[in-house]
């Protein structure tokens, strides 16, 4: 029979990683499919300077680095792969590895993340990290006292930009259509904030700059006109994809795919399966939070596994 690991973790990021720190130290021996993107998100960021303990800041990339080394210190056994597939039915869980490994686990801590929706253009893509942010509240701070420009007409949207208006000169809202989807009241907010300017029935032609943005080019969706913004940097708001899918069939989700836990805990409608960071919240999405989320979720698995006798 197969090796029936104690404690499963799905996901690389903060989540993860401080999952399997918190299960490792409980001697649960965390076994960790990091998933297709080592570290999450924070592997596409550069400076991070509002996570506890860098005094002076630390690229997203090199933070990623010492959770991952901690979490293999403690004991952690990291494997590179990606969960395509899962069965929850039973007692023990089933997890299916790059289509063809199967692994037992007597508990799961899923710390899949979310995904940025982007618009899909190709200097976006290019300056992403450089000019290019799909967090205002983790990057806006770089932009302070410069003129920046954010895509997006939903609340998430009209939040980001009533955050950047405190920070920078100006900002350039770019909206699809003449209408916002945000509420009403975020809405007005937006409209009631002397800096932010909305561009009405726009899209985004294409984000200017070499090495970093120094500019932005809107089309108008009803007269084509095209008109070029001088920024410092360019936001994307336009929505988070939560990387659900593959346990979609066992777990409750809300209508976005953002896995459902139990109010104060990890825990999902399944016993023995826990969720953390972003692939369950959709409010916060914060380095901080997600490494707080997967300290709950390793808690939860280690008192479950108690009250198994384990």
């Amino acid at each position: 029979m197969s090796e029936i690991i104690d404690c499963l973790i799905i996901g690389s990021g903060p989540a993860g990683y401080t999952a399997a720190i918190y299960a490792a130290r409980a001697n649960l021996k965390p076994v960790m499919i990091t998933g297709l993107e080592q570290g999450g998100q924070l592997m596409n960021t550069t400076d991070v300077e509002n996570y506890p303990g860098y005094p002076n800041g630390i690229l997203g990339p090199e933070m990623m680095e010492d959770f991952k080394l901690q979490a293999e210190r403690m004991g952690t056994d990291i494997r590179f792969g990606y969960v395509n597939k899962v069965d929850f039915t039973g007692a023990i869980h089933k997890v299916w590895v790059d289509e063809k490994i199967e692994l037992l686990a007597k508990t799961v801590i899923i710390s899949t993340g979310a995904t940025a929706k982007w618009l899909g253009i190709a200097s976006e893509t290019r300056l992403n990290g450089s000019g290019v942010s799909a967090c205002a509240v983790c990057d806006g701070f770089f932009y302070r006292g410069k003129p920046v420009a954010i895509v997006g007409a939903g609340d998430t949207a009209c939040e980001e930009a009533i955050y950047l208006s405190k920070l920078c000169t100006e900002v350039h809202m770019i909206v699809r259509s003449n209408i916002m989807r945000a509420s009403k009241v975020m809405q007005d907010r937006v409209l009631q904030t002397k800096n932010i300017t909305v561009y009405w029935n726009s899209s985004t032609d294409e984000v200017i700059g070499d090495k970093a943005v120094i500019a932005v080019r809107i089309i108008n969706n009803l007269t084509n006109e095209k008109t070029e913004l001088k920024v410092d940097g360019f936001f994307v708001a336009i929505g988070h994809q939560p990387n659900s899918l593959p346990f979609k069939e066992f777990i409750k989700t809300d209508e976005q795919g953002y896995i459902i836990t139990q109010p104060d805990s990890a825990k999902t409608n399944v016993a023995g399966v826990f969720a953390c960071g972003d692939v369950q919240d959709k409010i916060y999405r914060q380095a901080v939070t997600a490494a707080g989320s997967g300290c709950m979720a390793a808690l939860d698995a280690e008192r479950y596994l108690s009250a198994q006798g384990h």
